[in-house]
């Protein structure tokens, strides 16, 4: 199937002539002389009057990236980058038994991650928390005190972060 750059002339059956004026993956945008502005497939049955080869509205890859990293940046756990605190790059965690058994050996790194994961799905949760139709600003505020307490609880964490912005801070005493 070939397809029509736009400034394509067609004749549709239903719609009548028209201009190709955009095209997408699966859809010609035409302008008909009659019916206005229609979207029609690809494939849909029309009279090819005057065919213009390559005139295709193209994405850069710098547009395409750019749209991932903010549709990845919107709906992802992850937002931001976060450092480990020099001293502990490469290191690892090393847990002990009480008993008898080997020691347990993981990357800090790898542990460090998992924190920063836990962090941010915090974050989330209290988003939405906030966000949410169907709480009360009563049941709001409890939810934010019981979040609060998580990242106070996690407070002893906040060595492996290279920022002070981005330790866990939990009920400041007054």
């Amino acid at each position: 199937m070939q397809i029509l750059g736009i400034g394509s002339r067609i004749d549709h059956s239903e719609y009548g002539k028209g201009v190709v004026t955009n095209v997408s993956t699966k859809y010609y945008w035409v302008t008909f002389m009659d019916g206005g502005l229609e979207t029609i497939a690809l494939d849909s049955d029309f009279e090819v009057v005057e065919a213009v080869e390559g005139e295709v509205d193209t994405v850069s890859f710098f547009d395409v990236e750019s749209s991932l990293v903010q549709i990845l940046e919107k709906w992802s756990d992850t937002h931001e980058k976060v450092a480990i605190a020099d001293k502990w790059k490469g290191g690892k965690l090393i847990l002990e038994p009480g008993d008898a058994l080997a020691n347990k050996e993981l990357p800090i790194d790898s542990f460090f991650h998992k924190i920063v994961m836990v962090r941010d799905r915090i974050r989330v949760m209290e988003q939405k928390i906030n966000s949410s139709k169907n709480l009360d600003d009563q049941e709001k505020i409890d939810l934010q005190q019981y979040i609060t307490r998580i990242y106070g609880s996690l407070t002893s964490f906040n060595v492996l972060f290279k920022n002070k912005s981005d330790h866990f801070v939990g009920e400041r005493s007054k």
